[in-house]
């Protein structure tokens, strides 16, 4: 009996002893994150424009990389990506870009995020031929990386929420993409949702260094198509 409860104590010691170690990392974890997302902010906070009308790119980005988001169940575009691609036309008319990249998901048959956007850019003017879609855009690290390998992009402009740029930029610019950022922010999109959005940006931060320094996923690939860009000077 006695043998009993001191193996019952011992149990307990180590299983304090695990839950220590567990909060130690998770601390650590924390702190870790926190300041990844710091550091990222600060290291991109002058590549970022407010606006399209700020955008004052002297030959530096020639494609505009306009990222996916949510689509409602009737096809027409959410908000957060109606904005996108407005921000993204209103560029493409300033002659700021001259193509843009329209990355999303396309993973389900009745789900398609870059076919919604090409037909919301051609409703607002954008030609056909200045648009490429990007049917693999399923995270932001899969359309940095495929901008880069796929469509050759060595240089863009990035074209989301404010909230967003920040990772986007870091991811790209990890993966051999060069960018400023143009925040899409063109409507109040109520606190709620900002903070939801900014929240769930933490642990965003934390599996983009993941994927970029631990896991290295491996994105659907396929053919190269290089995006051609004319050689006469933007206006």
């Amino acid at each position: 009996m006695k043998l009993t409860f001191v193996d019952g104590d011992k149990r307990l010691r180590i299983l304090k002893l695990v839950v220590l170690v567990l909060a130690g990392f998770a601390l650590l974890t924390v702190a870790f994150t926190v300041t990844l997302r710091w550091q990222v902010q600060r290291s991109y906070r002058e590549k970022v424009y407010a606006s399209a009308q700020d955008v004052a790119i002297d030959g530096e980005a020639r494609v505009g990389i306009v990222f996916g988001a949510g689509v409602w169940r009737n096809g027409e575009p959410s908000p957060v990506l109606y904005d996108r691609v407005a921000t993204a036309a209103e560029l493409y008319h300033a002659g700021r870009v001259q193509k843009l990249l329209l990355t999303g998901d396309n993973r389900f048959v009745n789900y398609n995020e870059p076919q919604v956007m090409r037909r919301t850019a051609l409703a607002m003017g954008v030609p056909d031929e200045a648009l490429v879609l990007d049917y693999a855009g399923r995270s932001t690290y899969d359309s940095c990386y495929r901008a880069r390998e796929i469509f050759g992009v060595g240089r863009a402009a990035l074209i989301t929420q404010r909230f967003h740029l920040d990772r986007a930029l870091y991811l790209c610019d990890e993966l051999g993409v060069d960018g400023i950022g143009v925040a899409a922010d063109r409507r109040a999109y109520g606190q709620a949702a900002q903070m939801r959005w900014s929240l769930r940006e933490i642990p965003a931060i934390l599996r983009a260094w993941l994927d970029l320094h631990i896991i290295h996923p491996q994105p659907i690939l396929g053919e190269k198509t290089s995006i051609r860009i004319e050689a006469a000077p933007i206006r």
